[in-house]
């Protein structure tokens, strides 16, 4: 334990997700020992992206004006929309440059043990978008973990009385990766998305 400021700023680190009590211990002894310019920049950054950072009206990503830039741009698909469950994802599946339709940010995924239901999510922001027929395909990006098939298969059924095309995108395995390290699950799943090679 530490004196009082010093401990304050470790327990506000510790706070943050993915920092240990080692950590944030480290990390705040590194910015006791910084320039105080760096750390009146980093204090600065933190407080301008809570005061101009928002959540997109229209998906729910991340974004500096009502609309994401991806919501504005007229090019994207929108017919096709790509459910994900954080911002994080659509930076993930961005980077691909493989998919030019639009998104809807979930917020999470459905978890009982964490005490997350569908009422917690933007599921009725997502019915809402799909209500005028518009959009003729959802492809479910939610996590390969317990919570995100538990949320992929609620949206499934939800959405299929709609007449709207669900998919799930594939999981398998890694390139690079060998057979005899991968899961149960993994493998399994590589053996149902398995596809005709054209030689």
């Amino acid at each position: 334990m530490y004196e009082g400021v010093v401990q304050n700023l470790i327990d506000e680190l510790g706070q943050l997700p993915g920092v240990g009590p080692k950590s944030a211990q480290r990390i705040a002894f590194h910015l006791l020992a910084a320039d105080p310019a760096d750390v009146k920049r980093l204090a600065h950054a933190l407080l301008e992206v809570k005061e101009k950072v928002r959540f997109c009206r229209t998906c729910g990503n991340v974004a500096s004006d009502e609309e994401c830039r991806i919501c504005r741009d007229p090019r994207r698909d929108t017919h096709v929309i790509c459910v994900v469950e954080e911002p994080k994802d659509v930076v993930a599946i961005e980077k691909t440059r493989e998919f030019r339709g639009t998104y809807h940010v979930l917020g999470g995924a459905i978890s009982p043990i964490d005490g997350v239901g569908p009422d917690d999510l933007r599921i009725r922001e997502l019915m809402t978008r799909l209500a005028d027929g518009r959009v003729t395909e959802l492809i479910l990006a939610t996590d390969p973990n317990l919570e995100g098939e538990a949320t992929a298969t609620y949206l499934a059924r939800l959405i299929k009385p709609m007449g709207v095309k669900v998919t799930r995108l594939a999981s398998g395995l890694p390139v690079g990766g060998d057979l005899e390290y991968a899961d149960e699950v993994t493998l399994g799943r590589a053996f149902e998305g398995r596809r005709l090679l054209d030689v």
